[in-house]
């Protein structure tokens, strides 16, 4: 990963528009067809297409690798890709920073920072997405003290509207700071982002099977005494697998062979691909095939640099929505859940995954102000989700939930107002930089409104 430099655009070039062609996102469930694509290899070049699109009549998105599940990325106007806007651009050892494109691979960042001895506090499961799409959703993993990985960002770059580059941190428009960092492609186009980094450092992860009665009961006291604790429920039956990752002194031990197949292919890719696709044709057969995976589990240690241990391969394609709940009502809303499923004749091949995080000072963080748990709920691809999703959210809204930008969800800018305090902040921000409505689409228009 090298140093971006700036570079004119040319016919046949990264930044040259490319024929009208649709586009699709990792789930499938959200298609587009812009008016042309660009692929901008220089700030320069974002800056251009911007103004270009601003003549023309055409809004402008910036698409990362399409992990969102919602329309958040699509438009019929020009439709930008960032990876060509790659690599890490500084290193700042004494501040603990390193500032990347934004269009970097969040896989080839940690695997660049672990290369020089440094790490990422805190990260998600999956590191397919570009830096920009992933912060710029909310993507987070799960954590007693550090946040989401856009709550590690200590500057930012921005394209704005009327084609400037606008610098962003505590220090320097820290009003666009503030929101910037989960700015959903509305406040203009991230080119770069600084992250605070530290030495590289081991997690000891211990797996353990776990009854739900017993999780939920004692969820407060595993959220106490670790620093990175989730779990996850199988429904149709009371059987949970948990996680608790810890710093350590290392050194590393991988999981063995075994245990490495049961969680890389039995529960999350190929043997999982195929027990889904016979879960979509035969639904009768999921709750048995819950209760075998479910049991098939059994506790396992490993140790290993963060990003090995926080990620994992998911090649099974499903639909996915997530509220995130006042940590203290989280417990009481995934019981009425179970016992939804349980008196329903609803078929869940998917565990339910629950996660922590901090509060944090972001305008539109799902973790904005308070302590928050997540409760996220997933389907296979090509399977009707809409019954159970339906079901889960009047459960999450209940208990006053934010649902994640990036994930399947009903909800408008009314509700959404109330959810966020500060959401009229990131509503008047948006009029300031974005009065024209450049970046904006229909998703945009839903949950912020005109």
């Amino acid at each position: 990963m090298g140093t971006i430099s700036a570079g004119r655009q040319r016919p046949g070039a990264p930044g040259a528009p490319r024929n009208r062609a649709a586009w699709r996102n990792w789930a499938g469930n959200v298609t587009a067809a812009p008016a042309r694509v660009v692929a901008p290899a220089s700030v320069g070049e974002v800056q251009e297409a911007v103004r270009r699109a601003a003549e023309d009549g055409l809004r402008v998105k910036a698409v990362g690798t399409g992990h969102s599940f919602t329309a958040a990325a699509a438009t019929d106007g020009v439709l930008l890709r960032p990876q060509g806007l790659a690599g890490i651009l500084g290193t700042d050892r004494a501040a603990g920073t390193v500032t990347v494109a934004a269009g970097t691979a969040l896989k080839d960042l940690n695997r660049a920072l672990a290369a020089e001895g440094l790490s990422l506090a805190n990260m998600g499961d999956i590191m397919e997405q570009t830096v920009s799409g992933a912060t710029g959703t909310g993507t987070h993993g799960t954590g007693r003290d550090s946040a989401s990985i856009a709550a590690q960002i200590r500057g930012l770059e921005l394209v704005t509207a009327d084609g400037r580059v606008l610098a962003c941190s505590e220090k320097e428009n820290p009003d666009v700071f503030a929101a910037a960092r989960i700015g959903l492609g509305a406040l203009g186009i991230v080119t770069a982002i600084t992250f605070a980094v530290e030495p590289l450092f081991f997690l000891t992860a211990r797996e353990e099977p776990m009854r739900f009665d017993r999780v939920t009961a004692e969820f407060e006291e595993h959220f106490a005494e670790n620093e990175h604790f989730e779990f996850y429920w199988f429904p149709h039956t009371g059987n949970c697998n948990t996680k608790r990752n810890n710093r350590s002194q290392g050194p590393a031990a991988p999981p063995g062979p075994v245990s490495a197949w049961i969680e890389d292919e039995l529960l999350s890719n190929g043997v999982f691909q195929a027990v889904n696709s016979l879960g979509r044709a035969v639904p009768a057969a999921i709750p048995g095939i819950a209760r075998v995976a479910s049991r098939a589990l059994s506790a396992r240690t490993y140790t290993d640099i963060p990003y090995k241990v926080f990620t994992s391969p998911r090649r099974v394609r499903f639909v996915e929505m997530e509220y995130a709940l006042p940590r203290e009502r989280a417990v009481e809303a995934l019981r009425e859940l179970k016992a939804v499923v349980d008196r329903s004749r609803l078929r869940i091949s998917f565990p339910v995954e629950v996660r922590t995080a901090p509060a944090d000072d972001i305008t539109l963080s799902t973790a904005s102000g308070r302590d928050t748990a997540y409760i996220a709920v997933h389907m296979y691809r090509g399977t009707p989700y809409q019954a159970y999703f339906t079901a889960a959210e009047r459960i999450f809204t209940a208990y006053g939930g934010r649902p994640h930008w990036g994930k399947v969800h009903t909800r408008d800018a009314r509700y959404l107002a109330e959810a966020y305090p500060r959401f009229g902040e990131f509503t008047a921000l948006r009029d300031r930089l974005d009065p024209d409505r450049l970046f904006g689409n229909d998703y945009l228009r839903r949950v912020l409104g005109d």
